[in-house]
Order: structure tokens, then sequence, then C-alpha cells
């Protein structure tokens, strides 16, 4: 069983050269006994799609500063954070608003 499938993707600005110039990664997470949440999904991420300098796209166990995370259109800190219990189907977006020069 594979639950929940979450829709990941990351908007220009520099975020999605670190997962190989995609910008949208349609995931399915394994089944794990506890609900995945945000923190988790960001493990994921950092192990299975980050593809170089994850410094860049977290900082500690978190997203870094400058990167806005939505999820499912609404701001994250609305959301409950690192703490949000994904859905099946959730859609987050992460927006990168640093600009290398």
């Amino acid at each position: 069983e594979l639950l929940p499938l979450s829709v990941c993707k990351w908007k220009p600005g520099g975020a999605e050269l670190l997962f190989d110039g995609v910008k949208k990664h349609q995931v399915t997470l394994p089944s794990q006994p506890e609900p995945w949440d945000i923190r988790n999904l960001l493990k994921w991420i950092k192990q299975n799609l980050l593809k170089e300098r994850p410094e860049l796209f977290m900082q500690g166990e978190s997203v870094r500063p400058g990167i806005l995370v939505l999820i499912n259109d609404a701001d994250w800190e609305l959301m409950g954070e690192l703490d949000y219990k994904l859905q099946d189907q959730d859609n987050v977006l992460f927006i990168s608003t640093l600009h290398g020069g």
C-alpha cells in the first residue's frame, strides 16, 4: 500500500536546478506506520529527489529561508508547517525567492 500521493512542484527561481531541472514531481510515498507530514516529506525529498547541494534547499530539517511552501495553494504557516499531515493528492509547491547571479 502506497499512500499518500503528493504532487511536489518547484516554481522557477532556481530550486528546480537542484532537482535535475524537473519542475514537477508526482511522488508516491511509501507506506509507513505514522502519517506522513511535511517534516518527513522533506527528509524523503532530500534522500530521493535532491540531486546536488541540498543546503540550497534545506536548512536543518526544514526548508531554508527564502523558500516559500504552499500546501494546496495555502501558505504552510497557516497549515502547521512541518507538522501538517499530508492527505492523498495534496499539492505541495516550493517557490524559491532566491535568485543566483
